[in-house]
């Protein structure tokens, strides 16, 4: 109806087309240096190149999600994902999704690269009563960061002043994603009527899930939390929720950011930030995004030299 997507049933679980997603990254300004999408930048702490960002795969997910719920998926959908390996530009990796069992309103989803290699793991689901998500269940089980460097200064609870944004078709995305939503569309995995606006089941086009990451970033640099840097950071969990969608191009919203948790292991510092999209001048939720940034410790230069000045 609204996608062309190939999809494939085995033992209970759709399986989408392999796909092979495109680097639009490679110039990204974070902050005024590199970011770990560009190869010299991502070489240097280990990976083989730049890594393409996460939320691009959310695309192959939506017909799939679609399949089982229908529109209702358009407008109160939510994938909840933790990433567990990058991907780069030429390697293809295919999309699953265990079919729920009866009525349920979550299942089990999954990315495969094509080397046999997890990419990311987590839950699709529908609402509007969400049950607990996969990033809900994992935030539970989660210890504090202790000690912190990089994010010594941020502080769980500290929110941003409300700001409008909007995605046009033609619309510079800022420093942080420099392609516009139209060049998007061109790349994107898994094109649909409703993203162009040929379909006009919602009376306006409709931003990709994908690109609702975009958006909520849009004004990140502007009112982000005081992290030490220059730092390399990564998205290591993402979860885009619709409460009352979908998020229509060139249409107003906005935005506010609250830091929720912060987390860590050997090697990151993560702030754990939830950012809500309103319908513009109301209270009224369209959609929600929780992100976990995590920091690599060893980018951050001074990194023990300050530990060593915090903590003794």
């Amino acid at each position: 109806m609204y996608f062309t997507t190939s999809i494939e049933e085995e033992g209970g679980v759709l399986v989408g087309p392999a796909r092979s997603p495109r680097q639009m990254l490679a110039v990204q300004d974070d902050g005024g240096h590199a970011s770990i999408h560009d190869d010299a930048t991502a070489q240097a702490i280990g990976f083989k190149g730049g890594t393409i960002e996460g939320p691009t795969h959310f695309s192959q997910f939506v017909p799939l999600a679609f399949a089982i719920w229908g529109e209702r998926w358009l407008s109160h959908g939510c994938l909840s994902v933790h990433y567990r390996a990058p991907v780069f530009e030429g390697e293809q990796v295919r999309a699953y999704l265990r079919r729920p069992q009866g009525d349920a309103v979550i299942t089990e989803i999954w990315m495969m690269r094509d080397d046999g290699t997890e990419i990311l793991r987590g839950t699709a689901s529908v609402g509007p009563d969400f049950p607990a998500s996969a990033l809900d269940r994992r935030l539970t089980g989660l210890p504090p960061l202790a000690d912190p460097v990089i994010l010594a200064d941020v502080k769980i609870g500290q929110r941003t002043p409300r700001r409008r944004v909007r995605m046009d078709f033609d619309q510079h995305m800022g420093a942080l994603y420099p392609f516009t939503l139209a060049e998007k569309l061109a790349r994107i995995t898994e094109p649909s009527l409703l993203y162009d606006g040929s379909a006009h089941a919602f009376g306006k086009p409709v931003v990709p899930m994908e690109m609702i990451s975009v958006l909520m970033q849009y004004t990140a640099r502007e009112d982000g939390y005081r992290a030490r840097g220059p730092v390399v950071g990564l998205f290591a969990d993402q979860e885009i929720r619709l409460i009352d969608g979908p998020i229509h191009v060139g249409e107003d919203y906005d935005i506010e950011r609250e830091i929720v948790f912060l987390s860590g292991s050997r090697r990151t510092e993560s702030v754990w930030i939830s950012s809500t999209l309103y319908r513009a001048g109301t209270m009224q939720p369209i959609a929600r995004m929780l992100l976990n940034i995590a920091s690599i410790k060893e980018t951050y230069a001074p990194y023990a030299t300050e530990h060593a000045e915090l903590y003794g």
